[in-house]
């Protein structure tokens, strides 16, 4: 049971997964050996620090359907700072050319 609690609390937040298994459990230490990965991960890609410490606890190595498990984290955290980006700039023209600026120093 608490296993499927912090699943689900992965998908909802990585991030305070991750400051729980820091503060609760040595299962970030037994896959990091510094804190300077996990913390760049914290910042950077969460999805990705919890799947390596995942596969490092579970066999020791990332391979076989842990590496799939660790490509899909991987393209979730930048899918994840990419998409939010995107909604963040202010739309385009109608045509989503954006306005273009003329030699006479009108707009089109």
């Amino acid at each position: 049971m608490p296993c499927c609690l912090l699943l689900l609390l992965a998908v909802i937040g990585p991030r305070f997964v991750l400051v729980l298994l820091a503060l609760f459990s040595n299962y970030l230490q037994t896959a990091y050996t510094g804190l300077f990965l996990p913390l760049l991960g914290f910042i950077f890609m969460p999805f990705t620090t919890l799947a390596y410490a995942w596969a490092i606890n579970s066999i020791g190595e990332v391979s076989g359907i842990y590496l799939v498990v660790v490509v899909i984290a991987v393209l979730i955290d930048l899918g994840v700072i990419g998409g939010g980006q995107r909604k963040m700039r202010p739309p385009r023209g109608p045509r989503g050319g954006g306005n273009v600026l003329e030699a006479d120093g009108t707009v089109e």
